[in-house]
């Protein structure tokens, strides 16, 4: 997600994160959750992660709901 700038600047400025702290929180439930939000709030967005992973855009929402609230 973040090698693409306009998506990073994006979801940077949606969530409120810094680099840093993103950096910072990566293993946390809750980042994992909002990057996962992200992604399934824009179709064009998921697809490309899947892609770059190499996975069905399907794990990546399935990722989502098995993490819960």
């Amino acid at each position: 997600m973040l090698g693409d700038g306009d998506r990073a600047a994006r979801f940077l400025a949606l969530t409120g994160l810094t680099p840093d702290a993103l950096r910072a929180s990566l293993g946390q439930p809750a980042t994992l959750a909002a990057v996962l939000d992200f992604l399934c709030a824009h179709e064009p967005d998921l697809v490309a992660a899947a892609d770059v992973l190499g996975v069905d855009p399907r794990e990546l929402a399935g990722a989502r709901e098995r993490l819960g609230a």
